[in-house]
Order: structure tokens, then sequence, then C-alpha cells
């Protein structure tokens, strides 16, 4: 099994001065500490869960980038891209760019959308949700067909690009992985069978939920004739981790057995958040007590 980290909070004690300093040391972090992946919100406001809407807030594919700069191994995505930020194809030139900067170390992470306020505050028109799915599958068909190397012209209902021409291309061959965020059973798994290398389910649902939800992925696999062995199955979760599990935060040993607990749903790789994510501590014990035993569990159906 494998472990990702999303960093969502950019708002650290020593200041917005040090900023920079802070992520790049969190990025070097988790590579050293054996993480499999980092992951970084695509909003451009602070969203309600995580803190107040005026706390500081990176561009996502910027801050990969200069992620990148920083580590040598760890893969490096959106945890999720809204279809509605930025079009289509300068969306896939994007992620490109990345992958092609960092040696193939790109995730494409996307979803359909969802913080209205960002879209007013920016003035990003936020459509209908229907109007957003069917952007999402054609940004979709447009991100297959230029990491094909395809120009002909692409003419959707949404978007019509005349030459979808994608120069250099992706290190990563076919394309990096399409990872697409959400757990709508009509909808957004769909496309995860369709079009999708790796979906992202809430880990918050409980197991029980999970597993459902896998099952329908995997009747939408049969549907279309994908395998579903082929798509990688992640979740996302908060982790509050500490030696001594005080204020109920998380043993090491308990982070183990909830991680293995998902690997015997199918879970491919565990993707978490921490609150103390710019303590060096927590990435001790990530590395010593975590990273280590959970590499060890097999996934179910692997």
């Amino acid at each position: 099994m494998r472990l990702g980290l999303q960093v969502p909070n950019f708002t650290y004690p020593n200041g917005q001065s040090q900023l920079g300093d802070t992520f790049g040391e969190i990025a070097m972090r988790a590579e050293r500490a054996g993480l499999y992946s980092l992951w970084v919100m695509d909003h451009f406001f602070q969203i309600p869960n995580v803190g107040p809407v005026e706390h500081e807030m990176l561009e996502g594919w910027s801050a990969l980038a200069f992620a990148a700069g920083r580590t040598n191994h760890i893969r490096l995505g959106t945890m999720v891209t809204g279809v509605t930020y930025r079009h289509p194809g300068l969306l896939v030139k994007t992620a490109t760019t990345l992958d092609v900067l960092s040696h193939g170390r790109a995730y494409f992470g996307i979803g359909a959308a969802w913080n209205e306020q960002e879209h007013a505050g920016l003035g990003v028109p936020f459509p209908p949700l229907g109007e957003r799915f069917k952007r999402l599958e054609e940004t979709l068909q447009i991100a297959k067909q230029m990491w094909a190397g395809d120009e002909k012209p692409y003419n959707g209902q949404y978007y019509q690009l005349a030459r979808p021409l994608n120069s250099p291309q992706s290190v990563q061959r076919p394309h990096p992985p399409i990872l697409i965020g959400g757990g709508g059973e009509q909808k957004t798994l769909r496309l995860v069978a369709q079009y999708g290398d790796a979906c992202n389910l809430f880990a918050r649902l409980g197991n029980e939920t999970l597993k459902h939800k896998l099952e329908v992925l995997r009747s939408h696999c049969e549907a279309v004739g994908r395998p579903y062995e082929e798509i990688e199955k992640t979740t996302l979760t908060t982790l509050n981790l500490s030696r001594d599990g005080g204020n109920g935060s998380t043993t090491p040993a308990q982070a183990v057995e909830m991680f293995a607990a998902q690997a015997a749903l199918g879970i491919d790789q565990a993707i978490f958040n921490m609150p103390n994510v710019y303590d060096p501590a927590v990435f001790d014990l990530l590395a010593t007590e975590v990273v280590p035993q959970v590499e060890r569990i097999t996934v179910a159906g692997r």
C-alpha cells in the first residue's frame, strides 16, 4: 500500500514571509519520509472546513512546480482541479509542463468544481452542476486527445480547439495518470471507469460506504469493458498524528491499523493531510513507524 500527503493549509506559525520556505521543507520532508505522493488543493480561496476564506491559498499548479524543484522522486498532483478554473487546452499544457519538468511525476487530478464563492469572488463563471459535468467529460476527452498527439480539431458543445497541439509531450506515456475526484455514483464514478486511471473517495464515509462505492465503480467498469484492476483506488482523510495519541490524536500504530483496513477493501493509496504538517517531528514518526509498516501491507485484489 502507498501513502500520500495532501497540503491544504498554507497558514503557518512562522508567518507568510516564510511560507515558501516552509512549504518547500514540507515537500522535502514528505519525500524523505518515504511518502509516495504530494498533493495540494486547487482552490483560490481557503475552504471553510480548513480555515477562514481570507487565509493564505497558493495556486495549485504553481505550488506543485515549486515542489518539483525541491524534490526528486515524490509524485505530484492537485486534489483536485475544478474543471471551470482553466480552459482545457491550457490545463493540459500546464499538467504536461509539470510532468516534463519533474521527469514524469505528475498526476492529473480533476473534478467538476464546487466552490461558488471563489468563482464569484474572482469573476470565474460557475455554470450549473449538469453543465459542469458535461464540461468535465469534454475536458477529459481533450486531455486524452492531446496526450495521444492527435491534432485534429475538437468540436464539443462547450469547447472548440482548432489544433490541440501539445509539444513537448508528457514524459509519462500514454499520459500522466488521470485522477477524478468525487464519489458520485451515477456520473463521477462512471467517468472514472471510462476515462480515469484513479479515483479518490473520502475516507470519512466509513469502510462500509467505501466498499459500496468501489462496487459501484466495478459495475461501471464492467459496463464500459474496462478492467476494474486498472483503476488506482485512493482515499483522502485527515491524520492528526502523535506518538502518544493525546488530545484525540492518532498514534502510529492506530494509523497503520486504519490504513490496513482500507487496503483490505482494495484501496491502493491512502492520502491524508495533517494539522501539524509544519512540525518536523511528525515526519520522523511517518518515516520510522508508519510508512515502512504500511508499505508491507498487501492491497486486496492486487
